[in-house]
């Protein structure tokens, strides 16, 4: 009788391994290796910031204020080989150069005189001039990109070789190039600033000798000559800032009423910048002596007629007084005083004298210079075009409904009123009412694969999507077969079912064919057809319990191969 081997019905997963061979085995422990490693690589890959470049080839003292900022602001960077760039992870890189914009850095390296102390030894005498150009042009950039309005700056500094064989000498000039900062401009008291600036700072310079201009390429100094006549950057300025103003004056008025979007308002100022002197002189009329400021007096006195040694006259106190304060009016005649004589005989008799009084009074008079403003408005036009008045029904549909004739003319009188109209100057103030063109939307679709939210989910999920698919190839391909192996009995087993439960696998050189006796023929025999039922139910049996062992036994069958 052939040896039998018991084998349970449920077997372990160590007796499953053993029953695997070894190139099943060494696939098994390789998927699992992988699957693990790709579930270790994802969880740290994931975890691990993308880093993207901040700044590239700064110079070591901007290099040493950003990581100090940085390092102020808690935020993580690192190097790259050779430190020619500073990192920081992927989504803070605009918020941390906005932030360091706000604090001005970085500045960028601009060497000035420091270069002069690094003279090496056998420098000769035109690197040392140009190494002495090279520091005055720094310091000169330093000086002019400390002005509010400019963001940075170049000076090319043009010094000719002094020769003092030549009669001649050949002046030194400069460039300029500035870039300005958004929104910002220079006016000409800057520019003539910057000018004088570079020609005081190199000597025998003028400032015609001066060029600045802007990061465009446009000549923002104006030499001698080099200007338009009768043309004037500031005015021009002036009257657009005059324009500029009434007409945010006449927006500010009247947008509360129609809504923004729903006017607009042009205005076109004349000024006069002649200048104007008027000189005014003007005379009082003659005043008091009292009140007159005397310039100058004269006092004439002579005497006519016989002289005689002895005085005359009669003596006494009257003779010893001086004479009384004139009473002549202004500017008019002498009056002509003579002294009365005794009217008797005697000494002196027939004798005359006369006194002349010349007083000069200050002439009042009064000069009045006037000169005229510049920038005085002639006249003022106004044009103002007003939408329709919309309104939304409860059903959602917009009607465009004309302004009435009463409300244009209050809008007239506010706008009037806002730009100080004044009409004997010539001003004019004109309010249209007019239904505004829709602008066209352009509803242009963009495809789904190509919108920048699409764009960036993709770019975010392709690394975790990557590793989840290489982690399922992995147990598909290589775990999942051996796993199936596992959970297949050994083959070549002839497995029978007793009453206890249990598979009793039969060990032969050839396998044994089951024969069903009378399965299918006539029998008289009731014993003999009772055992083939029986045989046949247990088969039935076997298969809807252990279906994998009959499949083990058909194939053991049809391959013709001895059992395990």
């Amino acid at each position: 009788m052939p040896a039998v081997a018991t084998i349970p019905v449920n077997p372990t997963i160590g007796q499953r391994l053993a029953a695997l061979d070894q190139g099943q085995r060494l696939r098994l422990a390789l998927g699992i290796v992988l699957f693990v490693a790709i579930g270790v690589i994802g969880l740290v890959m994931g975890r691990q910031a993308e880093w993207r470049v901040l700044y590239s080839n700064l110079a070591d003292k901007d290099g040493g204020a950003v990581i100090s900022q940085l390092t102020t602001l808690n935020i993580p960077y690192k190097y790259t080989e050779g430190g020619g760039s500073i990192l920081v992870p992927a989504d803070r890189v605009h918020d941390v150069r906005l932030k360091l914009a706000s604090l001005g850095l970085p500045k960028g390296s601009v060497n000035g005189f420091e270069m002069m102390e690094a003279n090496r030894f056998g420098m000769t005498q035109f690197q040392e001039r140009l190494t002495f150009q090279r520091g005055l042009e720094g310091e000169l950039t330093r000086s002019i990109q400390a002005l509010s309005s400019v963001s940075s700056a170049r000076v090319h500094l043009a010094l000719p070789n002094q020769n003092g064989f030549f009669r001649e000498q050949q002046k030194p000039s400069a460039s300029v190039l500035l870039s300005l900062h958004p929104g910002r401009t220079l006016d000409r008291t800057q520019l003539a600033g910057i000018v004088h600036l570079v020609a005081s700072s190199v000597p025998e310079m003028n400032p015609s000798a001066v060029s600045v201009l802007d990061d465009t390429g446009k000549l923002l100094s104006q030499t001698e000559g080099g200007g338009l006549a009768g043309v004037d950057a500031e005015q021009l300025q002036y009257v657009q800032q005059i324009e500029q103003l009434y007409s945010r004056r006449i927006l500010d008025m009247l947008e509360p009423l129609v809504g923004k979007q729903n006017v607009k308002a042009q205005v076109t100022a004349e000024l006069d910048f002649s200048q104007t002197e008027s000189t005014t002189e003007s005379h009082k009329p003659n005043q008091t002596p009292d009140s007159g400021a005397v310039r100058s007096q004269q006092l004439v006195e002579s005497t006519n007629g016989s002289q005689s040694g002895a005085p005359s006259g009669v003596p006494g106190a009257t003779t010893n007084q001086p004479p009384a304060q004139p009473s002549a009016p202004i500017n008019g005649q002498a009056q002509t005083v003579a002294a009365s004589g005794q009217s008797g005989s005697g000494p002196g008799a027939g004798a005359s004298s006369k006194k002349e009084s010349i007083i000069n009074y200050e002439v009042d008079k009064t000069v009045r210079v006037v000169k005229g403003a510049t920038g005085v408005i002639k006249r003022i036009n106004a044009a103002v075009v007003v939408n329709n008045q919309n309104a939304t029904d409860d059903k959602g549909k917009t009607t465009s409904t004309p302004l009435t004739e009463a409300q244009i003319q209050k809008m007239t009188a506010l706008v009037r009123e806002t730009v100080g109209f004044n009409q004997e100057r010539g001003d004019s103030v004109n309010v249209v009412n007019a239904a505004f063109a829709a602008d066209k939307v352009d509803t242009t679709d963009i495809p789904l694969w190509r919108q920048p939210e699409v764009v960036d989910l993709a770019r975010s999920m392709a690394w975790p999507l990557g590793t989840l698919g290489l982690a399922a190839l992995v147990l598909l391909g290589v775990i999942r077969p051996a796993m199936k192996s596992l959970a297949q009995p050994p083959r070549g087993a002839d497995i029978d079912l007793d009453r206890s439960g249990q598979l009793d696998a039969l060990e032969a050189d050839q396998p044994d064919r089951p024969q069903l006796t009378g399965y299918g023929t006539t029998s008289t025999d009731p014993t003999q057809a009772t055992a083939a039922e029986q045989r046949l139910e247990d088969a039935r049996k076997l298969t809807r319990d252990n279906p994998a062992a009959v499949a083990n036994i058909v194939k053991a069958w049809m391959s013709g191969e001895a059992p395990a």
